[in-house]
């Protein structure tokens, strides 16, 4: 839904800016090799990667590598341990009838991704990227305390009340277009 939106005003208001959402693996590994290879000839100025849950997870880790400007919405924060229970077979969150199985390796794969942003996140300020969270408290999926963490190094959003899928994201939606410096008028 937020991918959606986003899209959609993009493409209204700022046709200029290239969008891109690919649907990713469920290897970790593959899905962060699918986004650097998909814009390794994008100009490093002006590029800015936004994710939500799980992609804002490796939004936080592909910002900090590309050294890009990066939103979080609700970023999962320990997914090795929070999936580690999902491992088997799994269906998608946008179709309940598309199936894929969930590795143990992927574990592996996801410590290995949080130590990288755990390392990367610890240079000088002056090293990391612009940094906007939206975080939720009311999430019934991921820990708000912890999201907070993870994010405070940036500007962070702090919504009393909500929802893991930010039901009402259209009210925030200016304010992430702003951080992107997507302004209109």
């Amino acid at each position: 839904m937020k991918a959606t939106q986003v899209a959609a005003r993009v493409q209204a208001q700022h046709p200029d800016v290239t969008w891109w959402c690919p649907q990713l693996p469920p290897s970790p590994r593959e899905a962060l090799d699918l986004v650097v290879q998909g814009t390794a000839h994008w100009p490093q100025r002006g590029v800015a990667v936004v994710g939500s849950s799980l992609g804002g997870f490796y939004a936080r880790w592909y910002g900090l590598q590309q050294r890009c400007r990066t939103a979080l919405l609700n970023p999962a924060v320990h997914p090795a341990r929070d999936l580690a229970r999902h491992i088997g077979e799994q269906t998608t969150w946008q179709n309940p009838e598309e199936r894929f199985f969930f590795q143990p390796a992927y574990i592996a794969q996801l410590e290995q991704i949080e130590a990288d942003i755990a390392r990367l996140a610890s240079l000088p300020a002056a090293e990391n990227p612009a940094l906007w969270a939206l975080v939720a408290k009311g999430d019934e999926v991921l820990d708000w305390r912890e999201m907070q963490a993870f994010c405070a190094s940036g500007d962070i959003r702090l919504l009393e009340g909500g929802d893991h899928a930010i039901s009402d994201f259209d009210q925030h939606i200016d304010t992430l277009f702003h951080f992107l410096n997507l302004h209109t008028g």
